[in-house]
């Protein structure tokens, strides 16, 4: 049972980070209205490729941490104001008009391109490293390596999944992503101060 927790919550954290429409998810969408499903399933292993490493990048600082329990304590102070700036920033997002915009052709290679888009997501790591060092001090993470490889295994599958979201519903996404784009937005300020809210309390 505790096996499979681990690749749930490893696919829960992926699919909510990636949930809002952004850079990955948006160009995903585009290739596959402007060049087809399978382009874009090629965009989005390349993505998640990228994503299996910035999250075993994140669980080796994690486990490093794990074993400084002076550190998590302080990072557990820090994940509260983390959550509460992330309810914020959210919010602010929802008062944005968020537009389709057509990106530049890509000629081929949809593989490499979504590789180097993900290269590009610079804040990854540190979400992962944050969202796993917050699990793993409240026990809902065990450091063991096989827990920590279902956990990064979750978090592609979950990447992935949200990419298939995307492109499986890409035309009403296109139709749609300013109304999508408030709404869940909203739903995630909401959801990042509910966490900060625990965690200050915890």
């Amino acid at each position: 049972m505790e096996y499979l927790s681990h690749l749930i919550i490893g696919v829960l954290t992926a699919y909510i980070g990636l949930l809002a429409p952004g850079m990955l998810n948006m160009t995903a969408v585009q290739i596959a209205i402007d060049k087809g499903r399978k382009r874009a399933y090629l965009f989005s292993t390349g993505a998640s490729v990228v994503i299996l490493f910035q999250a075993g990048i994140a669980l080796v600082f994690t486990s490093y941490l794990h074993g400084n329990p002076q550190i998590i304590r302080r990072l557990e102070t820090i994940a509260v104001f983390v959550f509460f700036a992330l309810a914020i920033a959210f919010f602010v997002k929802t008062r944005l008009k968020f537009t389709y915009r057509k990106r530049r052709r890509h000629k081929g290679r949809y593989f490499l391109w979504g590789v180097g888009m993900s290269l590009m997501n610079m804040l990854a790591i540190p979400f992962y490293l944050g969202v796993s060092t917050y699990l793993g001090a409240k026990g809902f993470l065990l450091m063991g390596e096989e827990y920590t490889i279902l956990f990064v295994v979750g978090i592609v599958l979950g990447a992935f999944l949200l990419f298939f979201s995307y492109i499986s519903l890409s035309k009403i996404v296109k139709k749609k992503v300013s109304f999508i784009a408030k709404n869940i937005n909203y739903l995630l300020s909401i959801l990042f101060l509910l966490l900060g809210i625990v965690a200050w309390f915890h």
